[in-house]
């Protein structure tokens, strides 16, 4: 049974545990050391280690304090290299080459971020199947099988139309937006390009802190796809 908790999902920080009641993971470690220890009632001991997507702060920010912790993480060369982290509890993983960790078969995938080797990762363990896909703006791929996604949904177009108009967001930042980030219709194309006749659940990550809405991106999306929809937030 794929067991999913939602540590912190924001842009000031982003962490999800991941258990299928043998092998429990940490994608992304975005907020203080001390303070994942804390919201794991201090049993960081007991993760099989850490998939690390980018090296970004809001996703990276516990991984040196992590690996002088004990566990192991693995990310692309390229985020060890832009984070100045070495030794041996950093695994570098390659796009398209799985392994196994734990109970856990793990796929990386190449995403479309501003960063220096960004990755989603494709989870299976026994007949559960589960797609960890942020931090980009589409996927390159489709993925069969699945029975868990949690997908970036971070900002819809006419809000950001809207606020960057007002002048609450500059042009700047909303080509960033554009050229890193998931939108809400890019999710949902995302999600109906993909078989989703065994998917439990959906969770929306990620979500912009003035260019999204919850309760409509939920709604939007359960429309769409059918399926259970969850708000990480």
């Amino acid at each position: 049974m794929m067991d999913i908790d939602i540590l912190a999902s924001s842009s000031a920080g982003n962490a999800y545990r991941v258990s299928d009641g043998k092998t429990g993971l940490l994608l992304d470690c975005g907020l203080a050391w001390r303070e994942i220890q804390r919201i794991l009632h201090f049993q960081t001991s007991a993760l099989a280690g850490i998939l690390l997507t980018h090296e970004h702060g809001d996703h990276a920010k516990a991984a040196r304090d992590a690996a002088k912790a004990g566990l192991d993480i693995f990310s692309g060369q390229g985020t060890f290299d832009a984070l100045a982290l070495s030794g041996h509890r950093c695994h570098p993983a390659k796009a398209r080459h799985q392994f196994r960790l734990g109970t856990f078969t793990v796929l990386p995938f190449d995403t479309v971020h501003d960063a220096a080797e960004p990755l989603g990762f494709l989870l299976a363990s026994g007949d559960e199947k589960l797609v960890y896909l942020t931090d980009t703006a589409y996927s390159r791929y489709m993925f069969p099988g699945l029975t868990h996604i949690l997908v970036e949904a971070n900002y819809s177009d006419d809000i950001l139309r809207e606020r960057v108009e007002s002048g609450e967001v500059d042009v700047a930042m909303k080509s960033r937006l554009l050229r890193s980030h998931m939108s809400l219709q890019t999710c949902k194309e995302f999600l109906l390009a993909n078989d989703l006749s065994q998917v439990e659940a959906i969770y929306l990550i990620h979500l912009s802190n003035g260019n999204s809405d919850a309760a409509r991106f939920k709604r939007e999306v359960q429309a769409a796809t059918g399926k259970p929809v969850y708000v990480a937030g």
